[in-house]
């Protein structure tokens, strides 16, 4: 299958996957408010986030380089299986001999049971999930969300709805949730044919460990910048405009929803072609085709920005929508600067993701200390695009080294002029701000016409195959 072909078809796979399990969270969310206390629902919040946050550090983030190991032909991927367990199994033990520390720190000292069982599930499951991704079957890979998703709406109906658990039955269902899909993809994933514990081996383990040990305190450095701004909102002006803040930062989720969707698609093919004498055309086709995706996406979500404020939320948010431009902007910068940190994985030097990732949260502290005080919350938001900005920017540079990345200037600057003119129409209230909008969303689509083109052609194919499939077996 030609690369480009293979790319969307990937992304193709994983958007059902991934809009699957977002349709199924849409259901919760409600039901979760309804059935829950306001305490309640406070302390699941900070259940998920804290496993969220410890996956990596008692992991040592080893389900990356089960992809990364697993996709390289140089590893018996029996082996890289078998250390992520083992390493996953260990990582599961530390936290028992933590358990004092745990009980005295964690908010929710009565449902630690839960929390260390939900733990290392989780941990089990990252790995099985990237293992059976990197072998080729995102199909099951995209489907095991799904699967996850539809046990925890069934569980949570079953526990809380009928049974009256509250808060138990939430841990309960997720418990559940993970067990299922677990044994899910073990079974069709055929997981046991790889389960031999002779294939154990301590250098490959070691380095495994060394390419994942940095991405810890990458992801723990992508944690920081997130909370940095909400606690300096809080310090600077208060608690109410930091809900403010919140609400802002849901619109632009809807990019991240993209993001999250193509970098499943967009590691993998990078990866297969890590050895291919065209990489650098590749790599530099593929980005300018994705940065054409984020940019043309962005433009459309700014003329209708208001709008969706206006339904989505509350009248007394409806203010948050000035806060909004300038995250549309990280968020796109945040995505363009994973797509280059797909590099330093590629050449298995993570190092440089957290060195990078380092540098990028020191301008967002520094930023928010200086423009909080002075602009308020919007000081927030341009501290977080100039951060990712900086992370773009120094990757360009530094990721020459691994592949020549040919952006075209021409087209990326008059786009984001473009943008930064939409911007300023929606601050300066126009008679006719929607028209404006739309003629520069249209000069947009104008100048990066071709890649349009090229990406629509794709699709189509794609789903000509699809349907073709679907008529030959009915």
């Amino acid at each position: 299958m030609n690369v480009y072909k293979k790319l969307l078809n990937n992304s193709f796979i994983f958007a059902i996957g991934n809009l699957g399990t977002k349709l199924i969270e849409f259901f919760l969310l409600p039901l979760y408010s309804y059935y829950l206390t306001k305490s309640e629902f406070g302390l699941m919040d900070l259940f998920t986030s804290t496993l969220n946050l410890l996956l990596p550090i008692f992991s040592l983030s080893i389900f990356d380089a089960v992809l990364r190991f697993a996709m390289d032909n140089n590893y018996d991927k029996g082996s890289v299986l078998i250390n992520s367990i083992i390493v996953t199994f260990i990582g599961s033990f530390l936290t028992i001999l933590i358990y004092p520390i745990f009980v005295k720190l964690l908010p929710f000292d009565k449902y630690i049971l839960y929390f260390y069982f939900a733990l290392f599930l989780q941990l089990l499951s990252s790995s099985l999930t990237q293992f059976i991704r990197a072998i080729g079957n995102v199909k099951l890979y995209a489907f095991s969300g799904i699967i996850n998703s539809i046990a925890m709406l069934f569980g949570s109906i079953l526990y809380i709805i009928i049974l009256h658990e509250g808060l138990k039955g939430y841990f309960k269902s997720l418990l559940m949730s993970y067990i299922l899909s677990i044994l899910f993809v073990i079974v069709l994933g055929k997981i046991s044919v790889y389960r031999n514990i002779k294939k154990v081996d301590f250098y490959l383990m070691k380095e495994m460990i060394n390419y994942s040990t940095p991405l810890i305190t990458n992801s723990l450095m992508w944690w920081v910048m997130a909370l940095s701004d909400r606690y300096l909102i809080n310090f600077f002006i208060g608690l109410s405009a930091n809900g403010i803040y919140a609400v802002a930062n849901k619109i632009p989720s809807i990019l991240n929803i993209v993001n999250s969707i193509f970098f499943q698609a967009w590691q993998m093919s990078a990866i297969e072609e890590a050895e291919s004498k065209d990489k650098s055309t590749f790599f530099t086709n593929v980005f300018n085709l994705y940065s054409t995706v984020m940019l043309l996406s962005t433009s459309f979500l700014l003329i209708i920005l208001k709008f969706l404020m206006h339904i989505l939320v509350a009248s007394n948010y409806a203010g948050a929508w000035r806060y909004i431009p300038f995250l549309f902007l990280g968020a796109v910068f945040s995505g363009f600067a994973s797509f280059l940190g797909t590099n330093y994985i590629v050449a298995k030097q993570t190092l440089g993701v957290f060195k990078t990732s380092l540098v990028g949260a020191l301008v967002n502290l520094i930023g928010n200390i200086l423009l909080i005080p002075i602009i308020g919350i919007n000081g927030a938001s341009i501290s977080t695009m100039l951060s990712f900005f900086v992370i773009f920017f120094i990757r360009i540079l530094d990721t020459k080294k691994f592949v020549n990345i040919k952006i075209n200037l021409g087209k990326f600057i008059y786009t984001i002029l473009i943008l930064m003119l939409q911007i300023l129409t929606l601050y300066y209230n126009f008679s006719y701000e929607i028209l404006y909008e739309l003629l520069l969303f249209i000069f947009a689509v104008f100048i990066n016409i071709k890649e349009v083109k090229f990406i629509f052609s794709k699709l189509l194919s794609i789903l000509n195959e699809k349907f073709r499939t679907v008529d030959v077996k009915i």
